[in-house]
């Protein structure tokens, strides 16, 4: 298995650096956009090529590997090994000429995210996480620094079918409440890259399950940050419908309260 990741990862990194620079070089230019969904969320062309570029480097490496990739959805034969692919996360920042945007690669081991790999190439940053041997920035090793600020800088992710979904909005009426400022970006990756360097005081996730999400997770875990439930409870593995607190572990219980306080009928 130690050398399936290690070519793993030089795969993954090699691809997500293949594919943020191909956005970067489109990024001014013109391109198609479409609607994909009844939400309004879009599509371009980039996240397309993009997602060729890394789906033919994993499949030429790894060809009996299964994949599940933002655009194209799921390929190959189902096993213990899962990647999965956003070659474009923050498309709707993208198509409007907002730089915030990155690429997200996610290896799993038995539903298990062993390798994540989040490359943002606006800033040129490489983010890597490998399960129990830690997280780097562009090679460096990445530790979550402990921040006290007084009021909150949270950020806040929600999945595309929650919309407007009163329990949903109750929760971030409150958390617009009580914090300094609620950060909603469109670019989940990026959010949980601030989680990991400690730029933010806590991320709140409302039921967004999707091929960004993983990578992310475990760049905080291997930061030393802690992930876990809206019932407190440390989270493994995936979840179809998840309701997640990412932040630094001395501020856990801090953050859960807010959370339950949110979700509390008025």
């Amino acid at each position: 298995m130690q050398a399936i990741l290690a070519q793993a990862k030089e795969v993954a990194t090699l691809a997500a650096i293949a594919a943020g620079r191909l956005a970067k070089e489109r990024f001014d230019g013109a391109f198609s956009i479409t609607e994909k969904d009844e939400h309004g969320d879009l599509v371009t062309e980039v996240d397309r090529l993009a997602e060729d570029v890394i789906l033919a480097r994993i499949r030429e490496s790894f060809p009996d590997h299964q994949i599940r990739s933002e655009e194209t959805g799921w390929s190959g034969v189902e096993g213990d090994y899962l990647w999965l692919v956003d070659p474009l996360d923050g498309t709707n920042n993208y198509a409007i000429g907002l730089p915030l945007y990155a690429v997200a690669i996610t290896l799993l081991y038995k539903k298990e995210a062993v390798l994540g790999v989040i490359y943002d190439s606006v800033q040129e940053k490489l983010y890597v996480a490998e399960r129990g041997k830690g997280a780097t920035c562009n090679g460096q090793p990445l530790r979550i620094k402990s921040q006290k600020r007084g009021k909150l800088t949270v950020g806040w992710i929600q999945g595309h079918g929650v919309q407007k979904e009163q329990r949903a909005m109750r929760l971030k009426h409150h958390l617009d409440l009580v914090s300094k400022r609620v950060l909603r970006v469109w670019a989940p990756t990026l959010v949980w890259c601030m989680m990991a360097r400690g730029d933010l005081d806590g991320v709140v996730l409302y039921n967004s399950e999707g091929d960004d999400l993983y990578a992310g997770l475990l760049l905080l875990q291997e930061a030393g940050g802690a992930v876990i439930t809206f019932a407190g409870e440390p989270f493994v593995g995936m979840s179809a419908e998840p309701y997640l607190i990412g932040c630094h572990p001395e501020r856990k219980e801090e953050l859960l309260a807010v959370v339950k306080a949110g979700l509390s009928p008025e």
